[in-house]
């Protein structure tokens, strides 16, 4: 599955070739990026017989206008293997929590670049992908009475209520550098677990009155079909 997000609704082009020079290209498919899905497109794409690494152009066109191309953007990802053979994977989960954001003044979520530098075959993302019940604020105190000063957004200045806001806590981590550039490289498998809601949500959390909206907020980010491994572009 490849996933892609426009700025603006949109059609969108996604190539999938075996090189970067995209002159075998596998499959060529229009996706709309619309209001409705947050702008967000995405795009089922089988595996090949063999393994290799693929690319994903990704061109915007404004639907009315079908002449008018955004840049295009490149993402990678590995199919599973046809044969027996070792895989590498790498596991995280807890994306911006406890009020600890993005401070680029000290590289960011830097966790993903070192994740990245192991060239991993797939990422399971275990929960947590937001902290939707958690507020990021503009300074976080250190254990050396320092403080730390996180990107802020308006989204972030409160738990997460409106669809709108749910939202925006995921494009909060998708505002760090490093994410972007590991989402470009590597398939993710994202899992779902409370604070996409709420602390510590239960199994008598379903009537909770956010719930429905936090879940289609994620299935739009992350598993629209139910879990789909997804190579993503930022």
């Amino acid at each position: 599955m490849v996933w892609a997000r426009a700025d603006r609704p949109s059609r969108v082009q996604i190539e999938v070739a075996t090189t970067d020079r995209f002159k075998d290209i596998l499959r060529k498919v229009w996706v709309d990026a619309l209001p409705e899905s947050d702008l967000t497109a995405e795009a089922r794409h089988r595996r090949p017989a063999r393994r290799t690494g693929h690319l994903l152009p990704r061109y915007s066109a404004e639907p009315r206008r079908p002449t008018i191309l955004g840049e295009p953007m490149i993402g990678r990802f590995r199919t599973a293997p046809a044969d027996n053979r070792n895989v590498s994977f790498v596991l995280s989960g807890d994306t911006c929590g406890q009020g600890w954001g993005i401070d680029e003044a000290r590289g960011g979520m830097k966790t993903y670049a070192t994740m990245l530098k192991h060239r991993p075959d797939f990422f399971i993302r275990s929960g947590d992908t937001i902290y939707a019940d958690g507020p990021i604020p503009a300074e976080i105190k250190l254990p050396n009475e320092n403080c730390g000063r996180n990107i802020t957004m308006e989204e972030k200045a409160k738990p997460a209520e409106t669809l709108a806001e749910f939202r925006g806590n995921h494009k909060y981590n998708l505002l760090d550098q490093n994410l972007r550039e590991f989402n470009a490289a590597v398939p993710m498998l994202a899992q779902w677990d409370d604070h996409e809601v709420h602390q510590q949500l239960v199994a008598g959390g379903a009537a909770h009155p956010r719930r429905a909206r936090a879940q289609e907020v994620h299935r739009e980010e992350h598993d629209g079909d139910g879990g789909t491994c997804r190579a993503r572009l930022p």
